[in-house]
């Protein structure tokens, strides 16, 4: 069991550690250029300051889904998981995090799944379009449900992470 939880942690941190670079490109600029950062008071960072937001929300979940999609299903699952992952992000005002560590894999995997299906099936010189319409059609699919089943899903685990944070930092704080 132990050894299963291991595994699945280094999945999911195989999904955010390629994309450490552009959490701190976002963490740097906003320690700099939000209104009380750093640099908040000079003219142009309102301006900058307007990357904040759409990185942490569209982004970072992005990437992390595009990785994921990667890891499972190659560069075809990658843009399959990416797609997948604007669903979720779409629908909510949530960051999508853990939406994207479902979106990106599941994308991955069906088009992977897809692929091993149509092997042998596809006439020659047919191989780029039914490629790239299967990656648009998979993750249109995908996009659509992920509004309605993910999104929803990853809000509630979201909340109930939190809840369990919570409780941890009261019950430390009780027993300092």
């Amino acid at each position: 069991m132990k050894e299963r939880v291991q595994k699945f942690g280094r999945f999911l941190s195989g999904m955010v550690m390629p994309n450490i670079g552009a959490f701190i490109a976002w963490g740097l600029i906003a320690a700099l250029f939000i209104p009380d950062g750093w640099l908040g008071w000079w003219g142009p960072a309102a301006t900058i300051n307007s990357m904040v937001g759409p990185m942490l929300s569209y982004l970072l979940p992005i990437l992390i889904g595009y990785t994921g999609g990667k890891v499972v299903g190659g560069q075809k699952g990658a843009v399959t998981g990416a797609l997948a992952t604007l669903g979720a992000i779409a629908s909510t005002s949530s960051t999508m995090f853990i939406g994207a560590m479902i979106c990106g894999p599941l994308g991955g995997w069906c088009i992977k799944k897809f692929d091993q299906k149509m092997e042998g099936h596809i006439p020659a010189g047919f191989e780029m379009v039914v490629n790239n319409f299967s990656v648009g059609i998979i993750g249109g699919i995908l996009a659509v449900l992920s509004i309605f089943a993910i999104a929803p899903a990853g809000v509630k685990m979201c909340a109930v992470l939190g809840r369990g944070v919570t409780y941890l930092v009261e019950h430390a704080r009780q027993h300092n």
